[in-house]
């Protein structure tokens, strides 16, 4: 097991609308009234903002993403990720590991052995979430239990009582990537001139599961940005889920070359993503509920 990581702020966010916008990356948008962005030493993430902030590396970012995404898919309420989290931090905090105790590997150290499946399959965290929260759902009243007990029940570690150090940070956590507090995801790196969007959509399509109707997105079009010569993706997602697609993006931005997030006249942009999420200037706005990025 990894050592110990600190877990030193947290902060807040919040959500309501059915379109997201994936702009190209590279476009930075005039600010008169922000202060200059300071130098940024390194790509890096925080849930929440000021002193109550948590830090993140961007693989621990993209993996609390995942899991909020592959509960919102189910319909799983928050407490599923409180669990998820407390025992992803305790088991890896929240990497995707190789190795581990005996044949343990992954986010939430599963064993092969054990029957959660092959190495490679536990070392997709889609994969791994959803056995995860597949065994959680068979503990009877788990959302009522305590944390710890509940992780307890799916994990059966020999130090249970362990997950229960998390209990508060997980809570945390899950409030800002499941959209529960709004806009309070936030990375920052240097965007490229173009992002993947292809790529993102199909990477987002496994998380939160195929567009549809009655699904977390229902539906993805793509066309080109009017602002360069990049292209722009529109998600159309349920109200209840659509700040966790947004914080999903944000947390997985550097991995596709995003570089700017905008939804519900909030803005994300990757080279001053360490202000967190401001007020969306743009002028042209974008419909009503949606996500731009770019």
């Amino acid at each position: 097991m990894p050592p110990d990581r600190t877990w030193p702020r947290r902060g807040a966010v919040i959500g309501a609308a059915l379109v997201l916008v994936l702009a190209a990356a590279g476009y930075l948008i005039e600010h008169s009234f922000r202060p200059a962005s300071p130098p940024v030493a390194a790509p890096g993430c925080q849930a929440g903002t000021g002193l109550q902030a948590i830090s993140l590396d961007t693989s621990q970012a993209g993996i609390a993403a995942t899991i909020a995404g592959v509960a919102a898919r189910h319909r799983l309420p928050r407490q599923a990720v409180t669990i998820a989290y407390a025992a992803a931090l305790q088991e890896s905090q929240l990497q995707n590991l190789d190795y581990g105790d005996r044949d343990s590997v992954g986010i939430f150290q599963q064993r092969p052995s054990q029957g959660w499946g092959t190495t490679r399959e536990i070392e997709n965290p889609v994969y791994a979430t959803t056995r995860f929260f597949d065994a959680l759902v068979r503990v009877p009243g788990y959302a009522a239990m305590p944390v710890d007990a509940a992780a307890q029940a799916v994990q059966h570690s020999a130090e249970g009582a362990a997950y229960e150090q998390w209990a508060t940070v997980a809570a945390q956590l899950a409030g800002y990537f499941t959209g529960s507090s709004p806009h309070g995801v936030s990375c920052w790196y240097t965007p490229p001139a173009k992002a993947d969007l292809a790529d993102a959509v199909r990477s987002l399509t496994q998380t939160f599961g195929p567009a549809g109707r009655e699904a977390v997105v229902a539906r993805i079009t793509t066309d080109r940005s009017a602002k360069q010569d990049g292209s722009v993706a529109v998600l159309h997602a349920q109200r209840d889920a659509a700040w966790a697609v947004a914080g999903w993006l944000v947390a997985n931005a550097q991995a596709y070359g995003i570089g700017e997030v905008r939804y519900a006249g909030y803005e994300w942009q990757a080279a001053d993503g360490s202000m967190g999420w401001q007020r969306d200037t743009v002028k042209s706005d974008p419909p009503r509920g949606s996500i731009v990025a770019g």
